[in-house]
């Protein structure tokens, strides 16, 4: 992607490294390589240089340190939740007994495994409300997928193929009108209220025979609580709908709330934000998918059962939506989501939302000194903060803030979503970290607050001290450059 380098020196790609009869000689010279490794294994194919082991130690670990990480520093991006993820789950997923284990293994071979996914399932469901839940899809946005398919199958069964609207607010998040989208519905969105709120009377508007789902989030994207949920749900299932809730925010109320209680007949967790599993690069993600009583026999099959001190996989669901991915689950995560959960216990599991509430809102007034806060009041586990008057005074945008907090040692917070509040910053702090830590945060912004006044195009060339410096994003998107090619002779 062409970019404008900065002062740091990039060492060459390990492609252009090298020279021949350099490496390292494991094996003895002289002898075909058939005489130590399967013929099938080799390839003639594949020009890789000749680099020293030290030299291949090297490379990858500079590249290593070029990675910003929830290990390397704060990373507030708003709505992803990136805590900091305890080792010891790590460890665990780590075991032999689990890591090892085939999915094709019997069921009387993986009884351990399929514990862990028994109590979890079991475990989840009580912290939310929810009848069952199933363990097979590999995100959240899959979920969401699969949930959709659940009410399109239920609606089918019911005669009522007539529900084809999905109701998204404004203040939901971004893959819930293209999950809505991918499963063949038509997608109504709804306008907040001025309180960044949805409005029951406006719920009761749009609804009818052909509504399907409601899909929200609580508390929404804004980081605000909908305090009239109660009065949406009712108005959805009364048109004879769904409400589906996004659960990428329950770090906010985990152990306090549950959206079973709100009235949600359907949701997702994503594990690797509120269970502490490594998430981003891709990959790989977790999205349990939790259903009411009566969506359970359309669940994702298989589903683990307990039949006495025996656990199986249970495949027999003729209602079943089928499997949504390969295999059975991330089995890894599965573990580590349930060795957070154990040792946090039910009242540490509280503890986790009320204290990353607690920090949301310490940043919320701290930040409000400098930058617009559009919604002040309490917030929940994140908040929204607008650059909007800086851009009007200054010409420094939410992307140039977002930059320049590179340089000071910060990933930058999630930016420009949602699209309802202009030049946002979406921020969210988490649980884990410090006061110390959030402090440093909140004079970072404003010392950027104070550079935009007095020379904003220190913000305009911002990154500069990272590898990469900043890109020329139209060129980017015009012209990608997504392949790596050796330079030519």
């Amino acid at each position: 992607m062409p970019a404008q380098s900065s002062d740091r020196t990039l060492s060459p790609l390990i492609f252009e490294m090298g020279q021949d009869g350099r490496a390292n000689a494991y094996v003895e010279r002289g002898k075909p390589l058939e005489s130590f490794f399967p013929k099938d294994a080799l390839r003639d194919d594949l020009p890789l240089p000749d680099n020293t082991e030290l030299d291949v130690v090297r490379h990858y670990t500079r590249l290593s340190q070029r990675t910003f990480g929830i290990d390397m520093g704060f990373y507030p991006l708003g709505s992803c939740t990136m805590k900091y993820n305890p080792k010891i789950n790590d460890a665990l997923a780590g075991l032999r007994e689990f890591a090892e284990l085939h999915p094709f293994v019997p069921d009387e071979l993986a009884q351990g495994a399929l514990q862990v996914m028994y109590e979890l399932e079991r475990s989840l469901s009580s912290l939310f409300g929810m009848e069952a839940f199933s363990l097979n899809p590999a995100a959240g946005a899959q979920a969401e997928l699969a949930a959709l398919l659940v009410s399109k199958k239920y609606f089918r069964d019911r005669g009522e193929t007539r529900r084809n609207k999905v109701i998204v607010p404004d203040t939901a998040h971004g893959t819930n009108p293209a999950s809505a989208a991918m499963c063949g519905y038509s997608v109504i969105s709804l306008r907040s209220d001025a309180r960044g709120r949805v409005d029951p009377a406006e719920i009761r508007r749009v609804v009818g025979a052909d509504t399907a789902v409601c899909m929200m989030t609580n508390p929404n994207t804004l980081g605000l609580f909908e305090e009239r949920i109660h009065e949406i749900a009712d108005a959805v299932h009364e048109a004879g709908g769904l409400m589906y809730y996004d659960g990428a925010n329950a770090n906010a109320l985990m152990g306090n709330a549950r959206p079973g209680d709100m009235g949600f007949d359907l949701m997702h967790l994503n594990t690797h934000k509120t269970f502490t599993i490594p998430h981003g690069g891709g990959g790989a993600g977790h999205g349990p998918l939790g259903v009411a009583k009566h969506l359970v026999e359309y669940l994702p099959v298989p589903y683990v059962v307990r039949d006495g001190d025996w656990f199986r996989l249970d495949f027999d669901r003729p209602k079943s939506i089928g499997p949504v991915r390969s295999f059975w689950s991330n089995f890894a995560h599965a573990v580590r989501a349930l060795a957070y959960l154990y040792a946090n216990g039910a009242e540490g599991l509280a503890r986790v939302s009320q204290y990353a509430v607690l920090n949301a809102n310490y940043l919320r007034v701290k930040v409000a000194e400098f930058l617009e806060t559009p919604y002040a009041e309490i917030c929940r586990h994140e908040f929204v903060a607008s650059a909007q008057p800086l851009k009007k005074e200054t010409g420094v945008r939410a992307l140039d803030i977002a930059k320049a907090l590179l340089d000071r040692g910060f990933m930058a917070p999630t930016v420009y979503f949602p699209l309802i509040v202009p030049e946002c910053l979406m921020i969210e702090p988490t649980e884990t970290e410090s006061k110390e830590t959030l402090d440093e945060f909140v004079e970072a912004l404003r010392e950027i607050v104070a550079a935009a006044k007095s020379n904003p195009q220190e913000l305009f060339e911002a990154p500069v001290t990272t590898v990469v410096g900043r890109v020329d994003e139209t060129r980017a998107a015009r012209q990608p450059d997504l392949r790596w090619r050796p330079k030519p002779a």
